[in-house]
């Protein structure tokens, strides 16, 4: 998602509903573009904290996926909604 497109000035949603944590749910898109725009460092800050999260919960479920010895499947099924998501 490219943050600073003018698409996201007026979306009132949360930057990302299906990752858990904070600054996802409780900051909107249109909040993060216009702290880039604005050039506050906030806006990394928000960033950094949503792609974390986002990546630890990746990894959590993946482990399980590993542990319950349905990683292959999990992963045929992932890829896919991850390239529309990335």
């Amino acid at each position: 998602m490219n943050i600073k497109n003018k698409k996201w000035a007026e979306d009132f949603s949360p930057i990302d509903p299906k990752t858990p944590c904070f600054a996802s749910q409780q900051y909107t898109r249109a909040y993060l573009r216009h702290l880039f725009v604005a050039g506050e460092f906030l806006a990394l800050t928000l960033a950094s904290i949503h792609n974390l999260a986002f990546y630890l919960d990746l990894v959590r479920v993946a482990r399980a996926q590993i542990l319950a010895g349905t990683y292959g499947e999990w992963k045929r099924r992932m890829v896919p909604q991850l390239k529309t998501r990335l």
